[in-house]
């Protein structure tokens, strides 16, 4: 069974920036397309990015230009960096496995996630 650990989540001013963090057991990242996701306070989760095995990432509209999607398969961890945050980024990031590149449905149980605070 697959387990998820997200971290690296806190508290920043808006503008600061942080970096997510996500490992699995149970399984390999490295042939897996992975992606990231959020869920903020009384909203459905929503996605926020994905990584092929191959690099190729897309995000939603929201976050393009200022987050980052990265992999590093020899540690099975999943990243994203977050540059320019703002409060409405504000919510608790998880991490899993998109069905498919465009499929955002996730295939794998969930983590417990990371808090991630954006203060004005």
């Amino acid at each position: 069974q697959v387990q998820l650990v997200e971290s690296g989540g806190g508290l920043v001013q808006a503008g600061g920036s942080l970096r997510l963090s996500c490992a699995a057991s149970g399984t390999s990242f490295s042939g897996n397309i992975m992606g990231w996701y959020r869920q903020a306070p009384g909203k459905q989760r929503e996605w926020v990015a994905t990584i092929t095995p191959g690099d190729d990432t897309r995000y939603v509209d929201s976050v393009k230009g200022r987050f980052t999607i990265s992999r590093d398969n020899a540690k099975n961890t999943v990243y994203l960096q977050m540059n320019s945050l703002k409060p409405e980024d504000t919510a608790v990031y998880y991490c899993n496995r998109p069905l498919t590149y465009y499929v955002t449905h996730v295939m794998w149980a969930w983590g417990q996630g990371t808090q991630v605070t954006v203060s004005s």
